[in-house]
């Protein structure tokens, strides 16, 4: 049986290029086809990527924990202790790779000529960064050089809008737990940019000693935010969190905080399946023919085999191991073309040419291809599974030929 397949798979293997045009237009269809499910797979995956990112730098965090009244209110009155005991035992733990205690109220920040409403945020920055909330770029000055430093840090926009700059000082308003007005002078220590301009004119920065004493809410901060570094596997150590922090307080993946986020990323999931599919359906014509053809050519020579002995089994074996290889060699080369192709802009596609458009979709100007190897695996699995499919139609067609009358036709 081993003898008769190893046979078999020679055969095939010396078939697919006895005529070498047909099989090499094929497999550069293949190939090409391959090439494309993997490329844009690959620039949609970056895109969403990209997409939920932006969206995690304004929503920092994969989980985060709250009072549970505080997304309806979020005012210092629904604040919460610090963390400590169990909780901060969990947040300490693999797989959270970083986590942030923060206050963030609402507030009016005025300067001589203009005031602006934003979301003012006291954090400590070491805290941030090792969540990665630390704006994107600091273009003058400095950021916050610790939980007590009461400088504050404006997104490029809003200092531009409250027509203020570094150096300046600026009044801060917002409410303490008693619903009376908290204000105080706050100098300018630096001006940030991000990824959107929308955030630079929604969030300032100071630090959260400092906003706590404004707001005399003693140690008392309104969220803690924890990342692993990977936005799809938050539900795998959320329980973690949410058996640590008990059932006094609420702890939520981002899919729920913003489920905007959450449904793009199913979509364009949903998406790279049907157009992978599509793909390879359309491919599966090309296939078909050339392989019907293939059986056409040589009628009598698999009569002739049939009229030697070779089973009917045997013929469909023969034409489908044909179609394999094909399709095999059509994978290596679409994969390492693809790979070639996408290692070079893994740096980032410059698209500032239509950065107006990019921002509306909340992307930013660069976009980063992402090569997964799970979508190189589901193209391969697709490739080979329709591609089989594909083919078992002329394979079968082969298998039913009559010896005497293959013999026999001119």
């Amino acid at each position: 049986m081993k003898g008769v397949l190893a046979v078999t798979m020679r055969l095939a293997w010396r078939n697919l290029w006895r005529n070498y045009r047909r099989t090499l237009v094929m497999l550069l269809a293949i190939t090409i086809g391959v090439w494309a499910m993997i490329f844009m797979s690959a620039l949609m995956r970056g895109m969403t990527g990209q997409l939920v990112r932006n969206g995690l730098e304004n929503l920092p965090g994969e989980v985060q924990v709250h009072n549970p009244a505080w997304r309806d209110d979020p005012s210092v009155v629904n604040s919460m202790p610090a963390p400590g005991g169990e909780l901060l035992a969990a947040l300490g733990q693999p797989p959270v790779q970083g986590w942030a205690a923060r206050v963030r109220v609402p507030a009016v920040v005025a300067s001589e000529r203009e005031s602006r409403g934003v979301t003012l945020l006291g954090v400590d920055p070491l805290q941030e960064a090792s969540i990665g909330a630390v704006p994107h770029v600091i273009a003058e000055g400095r950021f916050l050089q610790g939980p007590d430093d009461d400088g504050i840090v404006l997104g490029a926009s809003l200092a531009d809008k409250l027509d203020t700059g570094l150096g300046k000082r600026v009044v801060v308003m917002s409410q303490d737990p008693e619903n009376n007005v908290a204000d105080r002078g706050m100098r300018v220590v630096g001006i940030y940019h991000a990824r959107l301009e929308a955030s630079e004119e929604r969030f300032a920065y100071t630090g959260r000693q400092a906003l706590q004493r404004l707001l005399g809410i003693g140690g008392e901060i309104s969220e803690i935010a924890a990342t692993a570094r990977d936005y799809r596997r938050t539900a795998q150590w959320l329980p973690q969190i949410a058996a640590a922090a008990g059932p006094e307080l609420e702890v939520l993946p981002w899919v729920q905080l913003d489920p905007y986020l959450a449904s793009m990323l199913q979509v364009q999931d949903g998406f790279s399946m049907i157009f992978i599919v599509v793909i390879f359906a359309v491919l599966s014509f090309g296939l078909v023919n050339t392989l019907a053809m293939a059986v056409f050519e040589r009628v009598r020579e698999l009569g002739l085999m049939q009229a030697l002995g070779m089973r009917p089994g045997g013929i469909l074996l023969l034409v489908q191991l044909e179609s394999l290889y094909l399709l095999l060699l059509g994978l290596v080369a679409g994969n390492l073309l693809a790979w070639l192709s996408i290692r070079p802009l893994q740096d980032g596609i410059d698209l500032s040419a239509v950065a107006e458009g990019m921002a509306m979709m909340g992307l930013g100007t660069t976009l980063y291809p992402a090569l997964e190897l799970r979508d190189m695996l589901f193209s391969t699995a697709v490739v080979v599974v329709l591609g089989c499919l594909a083919t078992a139609l002329p394979a079968w067609r082969a298998a039913r030929l009559d010896p005497v009358r293959a013999i026999n036709k001119t």
